[in-house]
């Protein structure tokens, strides 16, 4: 869970409210303990001055029965009882006065109230003492930590859904298009996942709309570039039947780069990954590139075997080397194959801008007629799809093309 995650956001606010309560009780605890003490202090301080002043014959019986009215105060008559009690109680406070002296005594959970005067003793038990309520303080508590532990498990399970809709939306954004994150709720979040997954399903039925009629159209397409090529074969030997047969050729080409662009973007992925040496899909993807050998200058090694869609690899390489011979000085490709990483190198003038601009479709630089069409798009989404990654340095007038961490493609 990290710091920015609304759980943990959640989870420190509730945390920060049951320590807040926590403090705001001990204070509300000290706070009513000490009034409580101070109320028993007051009435034991009347009913000691009313007593000492009758037992001095300051005040009638009747004065001090009007004085102490209301307050259930016992006295305790019986001498080894009181002595008893005297020895053993804890003396809470003690007044000592000319006329006499009071003290609170605390015994067996009771209140007694001791008063002396040069002449006479009294002990007198409070009938109306309760001890402090802290039992009562403790179930405040406990009852108030309850409802704010429930109120953050079922603020927790409500929005719960959200991480299984970052989930969804995580293997969405990675090119998973089954995903189902449908509910049956009716808040907001139940209806953000029910928007989101109207929204996947739409892009589906646009998605296999959109292959359906790339592949009508690819599959309209071979028919007549067929025929086309037929009926150029039939010509006589010639500049013309050449050319024919070269532009249909190129066709072909390039349906079958609509073709591969159609399986990565789909979101179909690698469909025949296999164990391909190097060397066969470097012949193969010149022989695509319909380059003469002059023009290509190869230092790899043989042994190098790669699990791979041969077509969709071969299509990637035959691209980087026709954008190598159409932007080279010299008309030349020089292939470095290493174990980790592969190089395109030309001559040439290095790119205006970093590679991530030419690696959207047709891209044109600047008061140039040249486009470099879907070439770079489609070399980025092979390679992406298997995985690889697709870099660009210039060094000493020559651009380096590079298919980098060959060895993750590696057979086990």
């Amino acid at each position: 869970m990290t710091k920015s995650s609304i759980f943990y956001s959640i989870t420190f606010i509730f945390a920060i409210s049951i320590v807040s309560i926590f403090l705001a009780l001990l204070f509300l605890l000290e706070y009513d303990k000490q009034t409580y003490t101070e109320k028993l202090n007051i009435k034991y301080s009347i009913i000691a001055r009313a007593t000492l002043f009758h037992l001095n014959n300051f005040i009638t019986n009747e004065e001090l029965k009007k004085q102490v009215q209301g307050y259930q105060m016992r006295e305790i008559t019986d001498k080894a009882q009181q002595e008893h009690i005297i020895q053993n109680a804890q003396v809470i406070q003690k007044i000592s006065d000319r006329i006499g002296s009071s003290a609170i005594l605390r015994y067996e959970n009771d209140h007694y109230l001791q008063i002396e005067t040069k002449y006479s003793s009294l002990l007198l038990k409070d009938e109306d003492f309760q001890p402090y309520r802290y039992d009562l303080i403790k179930t405040i508590f406990g009852v108030v930590f309850t409802i704010i532990i429930i109120a953050y498990i079922l603020t927790i399970r409500k929005i719960k859904p959200l991480r299984k809709l970052k989930r969804q939306m995580d293997a969405f954004a990675k090119g998973n298009l089954t995903i189902n994150c449908k509910t049956d709720g009716e808040d907001e979040i139940s209806q953000v996942a029910n928007a989101f997954h109207n929204a996947v399903e739409q892009i589906n039925k646009l998605n296999q709309s959109r292959q359906l009629f790339l592949r009508n159209i690819m599959h309209e397409l071979k028919t007549p570039i067929t025929k086309g090529r037929i009926s150029a074969e039939m010509l006589e030997e010639g500049k013309q039947r050449t050319r024919l047969i070269g532009t249909f050729e190129k066709l072909e080409l390039l349906i079958n780069e609509f073709a591969s662009i159609e399986q990565i973007t789909s979101g179909e992925g690698l469909k025949n990954v296999k164990p391909y040496r190097l060397v066969d899909m470097l012949d193969e993807a010149i022989d695509l590139a319909m380059i003469s050998p002059t023009q290509i200058e190869i230092d790899g090694e043989e042994e190098i075997i790669l699990n791979v869609d041969f077509r969709l690899f071969t299509t990637a390489m035959k691209n980087v080397i026709d954008n190598g011979i159409k932007y080279s000085i010299d008309q030349k490709v020089r292939i470095v194959a290493r174990k980790t990483k592969m190089a395109f190198i030309s001559q040439g003038k290095p790119l205006k801008y970093e590679l991530a601009h030419y690696l959207e479709p047709f891209v044109q630089e600047n008061n140039s007629h040249h486009s470099f069409g879907l070439g770079l798009y489609i070399v980025h989404h092979i390679l992406k799809a298997h995985r690889l990654t697709f870099t660009y340095e210039h060094k000493d007038g020559y651009n380096y093309f590079n298919f980098e961490k060959l060895d993750t493609l590696e057979p086990n």
